[in-house]
């Protein structure tokens, strides 16, 4: 069978040298004052912004146009796939991965928290195109307003773009690699439950007709809530960029989470 082309890395590199523009811009109009974020936890700035940094880049007159407009995504979905259209005629997913500032007065959990970016189970091999599809992953950082330094604002500090069909591909061998599998025609990502793991130690045949979303539910397989986080996929240039932006900000150091050892996946490095 004849390989399908896949997006290549000139591409990338033009994709990624026209949106460099992009880092430094401040949206001004998501500004906090700075005296509240002593309420506010790092881990919910994301749930915070997020959405409305992924409407406002394409349309902001004062944000540089960069050739990207919003794609109508899938029928139906409120949130469709893929996020932009480029003049260049790629399609681009957005992420936003938020960076933590250790200048700011937050309130600070007692552990670390991972950072939430992921890519989701509604990107599958069914709709991604591998010659046109790629991730734009965006890492911004509440900073003074340049003209309002009692304020902060959301503000690009890097950016990256990715192979998506790489990506998706990563993220699917890991699954596949570490005892999930997935139910349905790409549907639900599900992962070995405690009950399928000592059944699989014990070299009994596990039950694939069905899976629970509890470990109560006494199934071989459950519904896997971290699938896809940035941070698990095996992809080495993403892990690296996600490194770097982790010096930026003690909010995204490096860590083996509580919720690691309960999702009955731990962490596949590249290190």
């Amino acid at each position: 069978m004849r390989k399908r082309r896949r997006i290549s890395d000139a591409e990338l590199a033009a994709l990624r040298k026209a949106v460099t523009p992009l880092i430094g811009v401040q949206f001004k109009s998501l500004s906090l004052p700075s005296v509240a974020l002593k309420a506010i936890e790092p881990s919910q700035i994301g749930t915070i912004v997020g959405t409305l940094m992924d409407a406002l880049i394409p349309h902001l007159p004062d944000i540089p146009q960069v050739g990207l407009q919003k794609h109508k995504g899938i029928l139906g979905e409120r949130e469709g796939y893929p996020d932009y259209k480029h003049a260049s005629g790629l399609r681009v997913e957005l992420k936003l991965l938020y960076v933590d500032n250790p200048a700011l007065r937050m309130k600070r959990p007692p552990t670390r928290r991972e950072p939430s970016a992921r890519l989701t189970q509604k990107v599958t091999i069914k709709n991604v195109v591998p010659a046109t599809d790629a991730m734009l992953l965006i890492a911004y950082q509440l900073r003074p307003r340049t003209d309002d330094p009692i304020s902060v604002t959301p503000t690009i500090v890097d950016l990256e773009v990715f192979s998506m069909i790489d990506l998706v591909e990563a993220r699917d061998r890991r699954l596949l690699q570490c005892g999930g599998r997935w139910f349905g025609n790409y549907e639900t990502p599900c992962i070995l439950s405690k009950c399928g793991s000592a059944k699989r130690a014990a070299s009994v045949a596990l039950d694939t007709s069905t899976y629970g979303r509890k470990e109560s539910e006494g199934k071989d397989f459950n519904e896997d809530t971290n699938f896809g986080k940035l941070k698990r996929i095996p992809h080495p240039h993403l892990q690296a960029f996600l490194r770097k932006c982790a010096a930026m900000g003690v909010g995204q150091k490096e860590s083996r989470l509580e919720e690691d050892r309960g999702s009955g996946i731990g962490e596949l490095s590249p290190e």
